[in-house]
């Protein structure tokens, strides 16, 4: 059977929605929370925190199934993260810088993801119509979220063809792009790449964009740089697409979709506690299931084992 977690500890920064979120997941999967927020969102966390803590009396339940720590500290945080007796599991949302520190230190195991490096391949047998509308939503449809494209990578032999369009599109919106040699010589505008360039999550109007000589290249370029969060493949060849998605070491793998689609919502989990690039436990995002572990469960009438 499924069974909780236990006492989840939860470390994010600025958003206080995840308050209210992370204690209804908590409190819905069978869980204890404990809730530490940004110094931005203080005032908003503690009166959320007070709606919940009256809600929880009014059908009878232990106020201090959510808690909420009313200091923004730091010296909280490493103290929390250092308590295997009384915290079964922290969750960071945030930063990388604060992800990466919580997973330093912690004593508690941690259920992460250090950053959204997304990426888009366009290949040799794509809809470009398909790519055009994949790719812009992509980057543009929000700049600030973990699922947005970081870097495009395109096919040599559709790069003359389809790189302009694109450019002009990106041009509307304001987007930056960063290239690599090919790039720019097919677009003038584009600034040249950098290394760091092919890690990096902008979560702003910039995409880096490199030519690549086809589905092999694609996939030793994903699988070198990405944060495995989410890529996408568009083409019209299911070889091609089956390849991807089964060679890409990411938590979702998409095949003529834009990266915008890997949510807990979108994939039918309801709200989520986070998008997990870890490989045990959750991976992907993480609802209901994966704030829950199993046990198994024997009903016998004398039987022995001989």
């Amino acid at each position: 059977m499924r069974v909780p977690l236990g006492v989840v500890g939860i470390i994010y920064e600025s958003r206080p929605n995840v308050t209210i979120d992370a204690a209804s997941l908590c409190l819905k999967s069978g869980n204890a929370t404990i809730l530490r927020g940004g110094s931005e969102a203080i005032a908003s966390n503690q009166a959320i925190a007070a709606c919940i803590s009256r809600g929880l009396q009014a059908v009878g339940l232990p106020e201090n199934i959510v808690q909420v720590i009313n200091t923004t500290d730091r010296a909280a945080v490493g103290e929390l993260i250092t308590m295997p007796d009384y915290v079964d599991v922290i969750v960071p949302r945030g930063g990388k810088g604060l992800i990466e520190r919580i997973s330093a230190d912690a004593r508690v195991p941690v259920i992460k993801h250090l950053d959204g490096n997304c990426h888009v391949y366009i290949d040799d047998e794509a809809d470009l119509q398909k790519a055009l509308a994949i790719a812009l939503n992509a980057k543009t449809h929000r700049y600030g979220v973990c699922n947005a494209m970081e870097s495009l990578l395109v096919a040599e032999s559709v790069a003359a063809q389809v790189l302009p369009e694109l450019a002009a599109l990106y041009a509307e919106k304001g987007v930056e792009l960063r290239g690599c040699e090919k790039t720019c010589a097919i677009i003038p505008g584009a600034n040249a790449a950098t290394e760091q360039d092919w890690y990096e999550e902008y979560l702003a109007p910039v995409l880096a964009i490199k030519v690549v000589a086809g589905l092999d290249q694609a996939i030793e370029h994903i699988n070198r740089y990405s944060s495995q969060h989410t890529e996408s493949i568009v083409t019209e060849n299911t070889a091609h697409a089956q390849r991807f998605m089964r060679e890409v070491d990411s938590s979702s793998v998409m095949h003529n979709a834009s990266t915008r689609f890997a949510d807990g919502f979108e994939y039918g989990l309801g709200a989520e506690i986070g998008i997990s690039t870890d490989k045990i436990h959750a991976r992907g995002p993480v609802g209901l299931e994966g704030l829950t572990s199993q046990k198994w469960v024997v009903y016998g009438d004398g039987q022995i084992r001989q």
